[in-house]
């Protein structure tokens, strides 16, 4: 089907890989970009043989509508600066237009285009409220080929509720969450990352001066989910932010330099790049 080679020609497709440039050689801080915050730009091509940062639209469960629930936190610069230092530290093609903006994307589960991306991206699951419709289209996308990434959702009450919305996904018991070992290649297949790496909100660390957002938030998890083949198609990045690493690099140096170089975008940059080639 046409769906099911869309995935897998992007997957197969110009992924060469610059491993031997770690992130503190070349990072240097700079100004937020300034892009529209509620619309991506226009898109003329689906992407063939790069990579396009994809984002999750969904239906927030306590009612922020359509286009201002949590689905869009830290949107949209923490696509497009990840996206931007993803082509700085590998030699991955990032999805441009022609006066070489980065292209980013934002799909609901049930539009058509979800299966042009390979990697899609969600964020604030907490409240996340699926339909069945739309547990049945992410299914199909990830036993079709595709990866999630799931990130910035804090404490028990809300992976309870992730759980519960996943549940309508896979069966638990025959798709089981597990905890990724620090031995898997995601902590290592660009750059060595030794310890599950949490990131705080740039707020709740000013303010707390703790890496953590919730008492019971306390220990960050990296979950996987594999297929029947043992093919690795979710990470779930719990009691952590990645995005906020990404989204805040210009805001605080000292912020930049623990939580964004060190942690955010080399973790970040592994989970793609993983996502990618397997």
């Amino acid at each position: 089907m046409k769906a099911e080679r869309s995935i897998a020609l992007t997957i197969g497709l110009g992924l060469a890989l610059l491993l031997c440039v770690p992130p503190d050689d070349v990072f240097a801080q700079r100004g937020r970009g300034g892009w529209d915050p509620y619309e991506p730009p226009a898109r003329d091509i689906y992407p063939s043989n790069t990579f396009t940062f994809c984002r999750i639209e969904y239906t927030s469960k306590w009612g922020w509508g359509r286009r201002g629930g949590r689905w869009r936190t830290d949107y949209p610069d923490s696509d497009l600066n990840f996206s931007e230092r993803l082509s700085e530290l590998t030699t991955i093609a990032v999805n441009r237009t022609r006066d070489g903006r980065v292209e980013h994307v934002v799909v609901r589960l049930e539009d058509e285009d979800l299966y042009h991306y390979p990697f899609i991206y969600m964020i604030e699951v907490g409240d996340l409220d699926l339909a069945n419709a739309e547990a049945d289209r992410l299914r199909d996308y990830l036993l079709r080929g595709g990866f999630l990434m799931v990130d910035d959702f804090w404490g028990e009450d809300e992976w309870q509720n992730w759980e519960m919305e996943f549940a309508k996904v896979f069966p638990p018991e025959e798709y089981p969450m597990f905890e990724i070992p620090l031995s898997h290649p995601i902590y290592n297949c660009v750059f060595p990352v030794h310890e599950a790496p949490q990131i705080p909100s740039i707020h709740a660390w000013l303010n707390s001066g703790e890496t953590f957002e919730r008492w019971d938030g306390q220990k960050p998890h990296y979950w996987g989910v594999n297929d029947k083949d043992g093919r690795l198609m979710a990470v779930i990045c719990h009691n952590t932010d990645l995005g906020d690493g990404w989204e805040r690099e210009s805001e605080n140096h000292q912020y930049f330099e623990e939580f964004s170089v060190k942690k955010a975008y080399p973790m970040g940059i592994n989970i793609v790049v993983y996502a990618m080639t397997h």
